[in-house]
């Protein structure tokens, strides 16, 4: 039984390692863990051929049709950017499509950050993000949101998704339920997002309900909202937005992933070993840990050590990772993405530079 409850806790966990190629201890650990998959950050990331053999490394100790994770939105949070070309933003896209009347703008920002994640190795992008861009974020969020309405986002976001899926890389709405009205970066704080339950339903939510049935994954956020039914907890810790609202008002079945638990949105709320029992029991289906091997191992421990406690925590923990199973196996049926050639890498550098230039161009006649 044990040795389920060890295997089930680490089916669920979505990991991070130190550098650009793996330690002996890192592959220790992932032997023990065995993860559902791997996230790499700009410290992981040099050129294309060391990156997918880091991956091709790492997921050898992965759970079967594991995750590969990379963070590109395009503009400020794009991972690829100094190995690849940059990407332009949400935001620049979401304004080039407006300015010409042309949706499929927004279709062909998904198709090249999907493409660029190919090229790497990766098959899931953390992206779109579904957050307003109100006043109150602007300085955290800078030019990560699409729009500052529901329907502006959505109408990005559903173009953006469209373009991942036609190119087999798996997307991640985030960051649930919205951090548009937050003024504190949830890396190190616990945004208070006083907007009300009238306010988020109608517009922060409203994405959400759009494209339920398009995103493969929502992200969960550690952002507090004091002015709704739960008003102390972060959304990833909290049975009203992860159960009562993400779940069973919206109606959303696809995987459910917390944001990096490592993260003081969440952390200066609760230690990571709870969390990661807390939003695992909640319905997360994926627990993310971003950065150090300490709070990796933490948090495996403690969602054993809850289930060996509580046969109620055991079930559940059981159920979890055979649901998460099944998800993982339609969202990442297909294995690591083709190589491109030399020839085949620099063509999708052009694209990805004309693609910005044509994109600079329509948002500045938009604003003329």
């Amino acid at each position: 039984m044990k040795e389920s409850l060890r295997q089930a806790a680490g089916s669920l966990l979505v990991v991070g390692v130190e550098g650009k190629e793996l330690t002996g201890m890192e592959r220790s650990w992932l032997r023990l863990v065995r993860p559902a998959g791997i996230i790499l950050f700009k410290r992981n990331i040099g050129d294309r051929e060391q990156t997918r053999a880091l991956l091709a490394d790492a997921r050898r100790y992965c759970g079967t049709h594991s995750a590969a994770f990379v963070d590109v939105e395009g503009g400020t949070v794009d991972r690829l950017r100094e190995a690849l070309m940059p990407i332009p933003s949400a935001q620049a896209v979401a304004a080039a499509a407006r300015a010409t009347g042309r949706p499929a703008t927004a279709r062909e920002h998904g198709e090249l950050v999907a493409r660029a994640a190919k090229a790497f190795g990766f098959n899931a992008s953390f992206a779109p993000v579904l957050d307003l861009g109100l006043p109150e974020s602007q300085k955290v969020m800078e030019s990560r949101c699409a729009a500052a309405t529901g329907a502006g986002v959505t109408a990005y976001a559903g173009e953006f998704l469209a373009g991942l899926r036609a190119q087999g890389v798996a997307g991640c709405g985030k960051h649930f339920p919205g951090l548009g009205g937050g003024r504190l970066d949830s890396h190190l704080e616990t945004p208070k997002i006083e907007r009300t339950w009238r306010q988020l339903w109608k517009e922060d939510l409203e994405p959400y309900r759009a494209l339920r049935a398009a995103m493969p994954m929502v992200m969960v956020s550690h952002a507090a909202y004091p002015l709704t039914a739960d008003p102390a907890r972060p959304a990833t810790v909290s049975k009203f937005w992860m159960q009562t609202v993400l779940r069973k008002r919206i109606g959303y079945r696809g995987m459910v992933v917390s944001d990096d638990l490592e993260m003081g949105g969440v952390a200066k709320f609760m230690p990571i070993g709870e969390a990661a029992v807390a939003t695992i029991r909640l319905g997360a289906e994926i627990a993310l840990i971003c950065h150090r091997p300490e709070p990796i191992f933490e948090a495996y421990e403690a969602l054993i050590r809850e289930g060996e406690r509580s046969a109620a925590f055991g079930k559940v923990l059981m159920g979890r990772a055979r649901e998460a199973g099944r998800k993982r196996a339609r969202i990442f049926a297909a294995g690591m993405p083709a190589a491109l050639s030399a020839k085949q890498f620099e063509a999708l550098r052009g694209r990805i530079g004309r693609f910005g230039e044509l994109v600079a161009k329509a948002a500045a006649q938009g604003q003329a």
